[in-house]
């Protein structure tokens, strides 16, 4: 069961760009000639010397030098395109106005926005916030001594609004992941960042919360990925992506959102933790989507009132009031009315904690969940399932393309997060629209979905340019536009 949270209505996502302006654009698709494990990075490797890092209230310093070089300012590029009704004469007579919509051109207008990132490996590999790269065609990124390149985005993950993207590069300044769990409220962490295109900004602050959830409003995502480090580090929009670090220097956090009336920083901000984040960004590099495993449960935190009204035997922990089809849970023998107090032996006293530590694992791992039954405390290994109900682990083909000469663009195929986002069963992505081609004088934009073709369901890359190719006469398009709204396009 979702708790809602007052603040939710406050916050702004630190998606605001610091600078808008219009110009030319290009989409630049550059390849990878390296995997995480070929190179040095935040997954393998600890920080030396821990024993004579200062680590004193106040001392700073360190830990600023330290991560400065590995927090990169990003620079996106995308296409704003303005309505304008055709003036030919010839478009109705010849069928191209409604219900095709045939008659709808669109101005572009190229929109730049900024924001930050982690490098996390010394080949280029770097982690940022979904909602910086999310609708760019254009990604750039510069360094902390001023090299720039431009990026390939590798994969993103709404639900948890990180995203992975690579240069290339080597020989790069990296950090290493710390531990979100060991983290204290009341500890000392600093902010790096790009606010307001002010590059490399360091800020300090204190843990000021941990595991808030329900922060954003996530566009309809029946299953956020939520339980952030709340701070008082000043951050602000452009810090979007960047790190959020110890006294040791280590990465603890992404820095994601603020809360604010105006939009400004005014006194909190969240980061997603760590724990998270290495498990996404890992994900998302080796299999090109999240593999996420499920519990199976409804849930809601115990509070004095629930454990009244169901004679609860705890109260602490995380209250299982019911079961999803195929559910994990039940299979491993967790029923209802039972009150989750530990999984693989961590405390579980919220809903957010559970979630975290679950979203850890992937489908087919197993976790340890303990609950009190009735004043009695019970073990279950409960392997978890993916979303479908079974323990496949399902492979994105995040990179890989097809490109239709006919319409002037690229298509891929459509993750489970792009299924969930646009409400589809299927379709391909448009990855890439080149410029005068047909799609972009129609004004369908980068990360639409296609899932028609001649009335006919595509689900594959090739598929669809296959049937593209052998068309004869008109073709009709439908599908899902980046903004939701539904379309039916016939060339």
């Amino acid at each position: 069961m979702e708790i809602k949270n007052h603040l939710k209505t406050y916050v702004i996502i630190a998606l605001l760009s610091s600078g808008i302006t219009l110009g030319a654009y290009s989409l630049l698709n550059l390849g990878s000639s390296h995997t995480i494990g070929d190179a040095p990075s935040a997954f393998t490797s600890s920080v030396s010397n821990i024993q004579n890092v200062p680590g004193n209230p106040g001392e700073f310093t360190f830990a600023a030098e330290k991560t400065t070089p590995a927090v990169v300012h990003i620079k996106t590029k995308m296409t704003a395109r303005q309505s304008r009704q055709s003036s030919s004469p010839f478009d109705d007579f010849f069928g191209f106005g409604d219900p095709f919509g045939g008659r709808r051109q669109q101005a572009p207008q190229t929109q730049e926005a900024s924001g930050s990132g982690v490098i996390i490996s010394s080949d280029g590999y770097i982690v940022t916030n979904n909602h910086v790269v999310q609708e760019a065609e254009e990604v750039s990124v510069i360094l902390n001594d001023k090299r720039e390149f431009k990026a390939k985005v590798i994969s993103t993950d709404p639900s948890s609004d990180l995203a992975v993207i690579q240069i290339k590069a080597e020989n790069l300044p990296f950090l290493t992941f710390g531990d979100s769990d060991a983290l204290r409220v009341g500890e000392w962490v600093l902010a790096v960042g790009n606010p307001f295109n002010l590059e490399s900004t360091v800020t300090a602050g204190i843990v000021s919360a941990k595991g808030r959830q329900n922060i954003i409003d996530r566009d309809g995502d029946t299953n956020p990925l939520e339980s952030f480090i709340q701070t008082d580090a000043a951050v602000n929009p452009g810090n979007s992506g960047g790190a959020l670090v110890n006294l040791k220097g280590e990465l603890i956090g992404i820095n994601t959102a603020i809360y604010s009336r105006t939009g400004q920083f005014a006194g909190y901000s969240f980061a997603v933790p760590v724990s998270i984040v290495k498990k996404v960004s890992s994900d998302l590099i080796k299999y090109g989507n999240v593999q996420r495993g499920f519990l199976g449960v409804s849930i809601s935190e115990v509070n004095a009132k629930l454990a009244e009204e169901k004679d609860l035997k705890s109260k602490d922990g995380v209250y299982v009031g019911g079961f999803s089809e195929n559910s994990a849970a039940k299979d491993a023998g967790i029923k209802i009315n039972d009150v989750i107090t530990k999984i693989d032996g961590t405390d579980t006293k919220s809903s957010s904690k559970l979630m975290e530590i679950v979203g850890r694992k992937r489908p087919g791992e197993s976790i340890l969940v303990t609950v009190n039954r009735d004043g009695q405390t019970k073990e279950f290994k409960v392997t978890l399932k993916n979303k479908d109900g079974n323990t496949s682990i399902v492979k994105g083909d995040v990179g890989e393309s097809t490109k239709s000469d006919f319409l002037g663009a690229k298509f891929g195929t459509i993750s489970s997060a792009d299924k969930e986002k646009f409400k589809v069963s299927n379709g391909v992505k448009v990855i890439e629209v080149l410029a005068d081609g047909r799609l972009e004088m129609y004004g369908l934009s980068k990360g639409s979905i296609i899932t028609k073709i001649n009335d006919k369901a595509v689900s594959d890359p090739k598929e669809a340019v296959q049937l593209l190719e052998a068309r004869k006469g008109r073709i009709k398009l439908e599908g899902v536009d980046v903004d939701g709204s539904r379309f039916i396009y016939v060339l």
